[in-house]
């Protein structure tokens, strides 16, 4: 659990700096995408639209934990709803997680199609990674 915290802080400096790599000296994201400009913005965009939830997901974890520790004598049935979303909150942070670490630049040798293949790709992944934090949340949100 401890570990958690600074794994997120530390994705969030790196993904964080995204945006500033286009103002500054380091590689945008033109020389990464090529043609594909468009696609590559709307992958990043919707990482950082739902990236600061990863935040939110921290905490609703921790008062859904709160509550089962707070009260032992829970019926069972609410304690496998809260448990279960913890499950999904965790499983969600972690999607987030992994497709960070395997999203890639894109290599300059690689070609314009395939670019735009692997860019549609991990569109459709991101996409997921969102709609699985933000029906977690959700859930998570309606059992405080």
């Amino acid at each position: 659990m401890k570990i958690i915290l600074p794994l997120l802080i530390i994705a969030m400096l790196i993904f964080g700096n995204c945006d500033s790599r286009k103002n500054n000296g380091g590689h945008s994201h033109e020389e990464h995408a090529g043609g594909n400009q468009a696609l590559y913005d709307e992958v990043m965009n919707v990482h950082d639209e739902v990236m600061p939830k990863m935040d939110d997901i921290y905490k609703l974890k921790e008062q859904l934990k709160k509550q089962i520790a707070d009260a032992p004598d829970m019926v069972q049935e609410r304690r496998k709803a809260v448990e279960t979303a913890i499950l999904r909150l965790d499983s969600a942070s972690d999607g987030m997680m992994v497709w960070m670490r395997n999203f890639n630049p894109l290599p300059d040798s690689l070609g314009e199609e395939q670019a735009r293949q692997y860019l549609e790709d991990e569109r459709k992944k991101v996409t997921q990674v969102k709609e699985d934090m933000l029906e977690a949340i959700e859930e998570a949100e309606s059992l405080k």
